[in-house]
């Protein structure tokens, strides 16, 4: 494995010494074959062969005059791997040198394992600093060319290595004769002996050892992303093979085939397996055009085991749970299962849960994740459009039809009215398939995957950007309406953790909403300091924006989500006014009336939870309060008009892309947050009456002065006075109140 370092100063004299002396052995094996066919074969041909000579000795001068050819086919491809194996490692690190040497003029620092870094980092630089500021399109760029570098250089360095063991290792006696006219040809051919030896696996069905299912794993595992793997692996099984193994795999009768970690070896494959196959769907092939059509037409096909049976719509949604699948595949997958659906349920009168599982004695299991057997198969769907964002927006923004009558996919699937879809429940009784469904709207409003490792805001460079970004916020806003009060989202569980990413995501809109009282946003110059035209914002209504939030707040993952989304959003906001310190004020009083919104829904919600046990509520509320130690570090620039530098909380958990207000060199500006949860019930037993007393006004301290860390850092960049500083406070308490106020329904109970 080449990392970093080796990488950029690997020397590749002596390779390329090996390509120049394989060269000369072609040449002379050639001149070799040559001899062999022109003199030794032809004279063998016309000699008059008798007795034990025309069977022994002609045929022995035959086979070593073929050795010549084959001997001389195998140097070649020994020598063309090796060729374009060092072209590979040269482009690689030239790559590498590249970036490196362009690092110090962007203001970027490259340390020795590849880490990306400031040249001086902000905190350092001295009031007279001019040197280059990079921006956060630098730092992504100077990242992503050295991952894809050492990429190139990984993948030729593994298909080379293993088409020389091919070459040389099959035959002592003999030369193999394989003939590789490139690097790339090898690496199709290992594709396809993979694939091959992975459908002969598969073809087994319960025949199959656990070492062979092993062995099917890790050729899914060590062939990931590779497409033409994937579409050799898809053609070579085929649909009805992918089907049928996969139902057979959660035939209860079969019993447990893995021993004792056989539901986490199967989990494994399901995940691979979908990789493997959403690959596949990106080709454009005939063969694939046609695989895909028929793997939709074979969702109604009734897919039989030995003690049970599925559907092919609920066995492919189980396939599609990892990885992004082709986007017009979904949308032909989506249009099938949802007419199929409601085929079956006669548009309602029957429930989904109990139509997928109609006379079955036994059920299938085809989801190993542990959160649902797989019998719905919109579970599986909607986390295939979680995986893929331009389906997932597209879909919601389509409709189904059926007998001629169109029926809204967003009416169906999130709606309350009488279309709207009755999700299975579990065996408590509660609906199951609703954090699938936030997954695909997280997806569909964001433009990342919902579990994207690292979650990037999509540009908005070209008109076609601009029309996805406006098609994401339009949607956001039927979900800001329609999920208005708690016990909307309480007939949902599952739902709350994905609709808080949806608002952090979209905080520089919800903001820009709130900011209208009475009607007075066309003459208060909202558009301007919240940068209207600029980022996009959407004016989801003041009304129907506080709504949502409070119902969001009262969740205590969802306030610390929203929290510090709002922290980070405001302290950006107020860079954004630049010098003019009236609209920094401005915009500083707005974001504290947003903290007070948010902290009352919360307050509020502690209070009817525990309306009769006030200890409880305390702790709580100290619990609450702790966590939001939120950093200190969030500092306005005084020189630029910007912040040098966001300090937000993070945890190792999956980052949500909080859109900020400001630009930096040209680019989109953005930063990653996390919810940070400090467990303090546990941490921090409050036994002490006196201590769990304290905590209702320690939370609403904690509260009060992360709301006011961005205005007071920015009264010391400006040295403002005492007095100053007084009057700001007092104004800030002001609108804190404001903001609790509006999320106050005066029905706060327990303290």
């Amino acid at each position: 494995m080449l990392d970093f370092d080796k990488l950029l100063n690997a020397r590749l004299g002596s390779l390329k010494n090996a390509v120049d002396d394989w060269t000369e052995t072609v040449k002379k094996l050639e001149k070799l074959e040559e001899q062999a066919a022109k003199g030794l074969l032809k004279k063998a041909g016309q000699a008059d062969w008798a007795g034990e000579n025309a069977g022994i000795t002609l045929p022995f001068v035959k086979k070593t005059a073929k050795e010549f050819g084959d001997a001389a086919k195998e140097a070649q491809s020994i020598r063309n791997v090796l060729r374009d194996a060092l072209a590979e490692f040269k482009a690689a690190k030239k790559a590498l040198q590249d970036v490196v040497d362009a690092a110090h003029g962007k203001g970027l620092h490259i340390a020795p394992d590849g880490a990306v870094g400031y040249l001086v980092h902000p905190g350092r630089r001295s009031k007279d600093f001019s040197g280059p500021d990079p921006s956060a399109a630098d730092f992504e760029k100077a990242r992503s060319d050295i991952k894809a570098a050492l990429d190139k250089a990984n993948d030729a360095d593994e298909i080379a290595s293993r088409a020389l063991r091919a070459l040389v290792g099959k035959d002592k006696h003999n030369f193999s004769g394989t003939d590789y006219d490139s690097l790339k040809q090898a690496g199709k051919v290992q594709d396809a002996q993979d694939a091959r030896a992975a459908a002969k696996i598969v073809a087994k069905g319960d025949d199959a050892s656990p070492e062979e299912i092993a062995r099917l794993n890790k050729y899914f595992k060590d062939n990931r992303g590779d497409q033409y793997f994937a579409e050799r692996f898809a053609l070579a099984v085929g649909v009805k093979g992918n089907l049928e193994y996969w139902a057979d795999m959660g035939d209860p009768s079969d019993g447990s085939r893995l021993g004792m970690d056989h539901a986490k070896k199967i989990k494994e494959l399901q995940e691979n397996w979908s990789l493997t196959l959403a690959a596949a769907t990106h080709s454009d092939s005939a063969e694939m055009t046609r695989w895909k059509s028929e793997m939709i037409k074979a969702g109604d096909d009734i897919i039989q085991t030995r003690g049970t049976s599925a559907y092919g719509f609920q066995v492919m949604s189980n396939l599609m749970r990892d990885g992004s699948y082709d986007k017009k595949f979904l949308q032909g997958f989506g249009d099938a299962v949802v007419v199929a659906e409601r085929r079956m349920t006669g548009d309602g009168r029957i429930p989904p849960g109990q139509a997928w599982s109609s006379g079955l004695a036994m059920t299938p299991k085809l989801n190993w994740d542990g959160k649902d057997t797989g019998s719905d198969p919109m579970a599986g769907f909607m986390e295939a459009l979680g995986h893929n964002p331009d389906a997932s927006l597209d879909f919601f923004n389509r409709s189904t039809k059926l007998d001629d009558e169109k029926l809204s996919n967003w009416d169906y699937f999130v709606g309350q009215g009488k279309d709207a879809r009755t999700w299975p429940v579990d065996g408590d009784g509660k609906p199951q398939g609703y954090a699938n469904l936030g997954h695909a709207l997280e997806s569909a409003t964001l433009g990342y995957a919902y579990d994207a490792a690292d979650p990037s805001i999509p540009p908005l460079k070209t008109e076609q950007q601009i029309e996805s970004r406006e098609a994401r916020t339009e949607l956001m806003s039927k979900i800001v309406s329609n999920y208005n009060s708690a016990d909307v989202i309480d007939k949902q569980p599952g739902m709350m953790e994905s609709l808080s990413r949806m608002a952090a995501g979209h905080i520089d809109s919800l903001n820009y909403s709130a900011a209208d009282f009475g009607g007075s946003s066309d003459r208060n110059g909202r558009d301007d300091r919240f940068g209207h035209e600029k980022n996009h914002l959407v004016d989801f209504g003041p009304t129907q924006t506080t709504n949502f939030l409070r119902a969001l707040a009262g969740d205590e993952e969802a306030y610390n989500t929203l929290s510090s989304a709002q922290q980070a959003y405001g302290t950006s906001v107020m860079a954004a006014q630049g010098d003019d310190h009236g609209d920094v004020k401005r915009v500083a009083m707005h974001s504290i009336m947003m903290h007070g919104t948010l902290d009352q829904a919360r307050f509020e919600s502690i209070g009817q939870e525990f309306a009769d046990q006030k200890e409880a509520a305390n702790r709580e509320l100290e619990k609450q309060g702790a966590w939001r130690t939120f950093a200190a570090g969030a500092v306005i620039g005084t020189a630029v008009g910007v912040a040098s530098e966001l300090i937000i909380p993070t945890r190792a958990a999956a980052a949500i892309a909080v859109p900020l207000a400001f630009e930096v060199a040209g680019g989109a500006a953005e930063t990653y947050m996390s919810n940070q949860t400090l467990d303090w019930l546990k941490e921090n037993e409050f036994d002490n009456k006196d201590e769990a007393l304290e905590g209702i006004e320690k939370a609403k301290s904690t509260g009060q002065h992360n709301a006011m860390i961005p205005l007071l850092n920015y009264a010391e960049t400006q040295d403002l006075s005492e007095d100053d500083i007084w009057d700001l406070s007092a104004e800030a308490e002001r609108f804190y109140n404001d903001g609790r106020d509006r999320s106050d329904t005066k029905d706060i109970r327990g303290y």
